[in-house]
């Protein structure tokens, strides 16, 4: 009896996914890392406490360059969990661990209706829709996004009957729409969905982007407080006022 409790119970190890931010720098990385601060001067905020995986495919650089980037983009509180896409010669013990096969959307295992009921008293919510070969699902949030809270569906569309308020944002692997006021921000087509638009009511978004491509605060002063879409032309994002 004693030799059972006392032996050492198994660790548990578990597969989990989770939604991170890409970073692909460009060389030279002085030019790339003034436009990143440039971004992260215009959105406050924007990188705190995310996970960022830094994706170097096909860059030709060698393990000093990859290693003063990571420990560059320390000093601006971009945390790298992983890097993607580089030579098993550029890694080790000082570096993030190599990552492969990286997915662009992730499975949350909760049902839908379950996750939308609990917008309101949780500050980060991941949805995800139905296993791959169903129709792609979009979903309705029917009260307001307040500050801090973050809504992830990247299967689909997301509708907002209300507003989004600043500190607040909204990341959709489809199209966002907003019948209020966007104040925080709005990511659409995060899973390479060039099509995506953003259409809101009244826009004052600390920043809007669609496929990785974005525009913050200072780029749409003179829509402030207009109805627009906002969709992708190339790398280039285009606004249009509604009405």
């Amino acid at each position: 009896m004693t030799d059972v409790l006392t032996q050492p119970r198994p660790i548990r190890l578990k597969g989990r996914s989770f939604l991170t931010l890409a970073l692909t720098p460009e060389l030279p990385f002085e030019d790339w890392l003034v436009r990143l601060d440039d971004l992260a001067a215009r959105s406050a905020g924007f990188f705190l406490r995310r996970p960022v995986v830094l994706d170097v495919e096909g860059l030709d650089i060698d393990r000093t360059q990859l290693r003063d980037l990571v420990d560059r983009l320390g000093t601006r509180n971009v945390r790298i969990m992983g890097i993607e896409g580089a030579k098993p010669s550029l890694l080790g013990l000082d570096l993030p661990p190599g990552m492969t096969d990286g997915r662009e959307a992730p499975d949350v295992e909760a049902p839908i209706s379950e996750q939308a009921k609990k917008v309101g008293a949780s500050e980060n919510i991941a949805l995800s829709g139905p296993p791959t070969g169903r129709i792609t699902p979009s979903i309705v949030l029917t009260q307001p996004v307040r500050s801090g809270q973050s809504l992830v569906f990247p299967e689909g569309d997301v509708t907002v009957v209300g507003s989004v308020a600043s500190g607040a944002e909204i990341v959709a692997g489809g199209s966002i729409h907003i019948y209020g006021t966007l104040r925080g921000r709005a990511m659409a087509g995060t899973t390479g969905n060039a099509s995506a638009r953003i259409f809101c009511r009244k826009l004052e978004a600390e920043l809007i982007a669609i496929d990785g491509f974005y525009k913050t605060a200072e780029d749409m002063e003179e829509l402030r407080g207009r109805s627009v879409q906002v969709w992708l032309e190339g790398e280039a994002i285009k606004t249009g006022i509604i009405g």
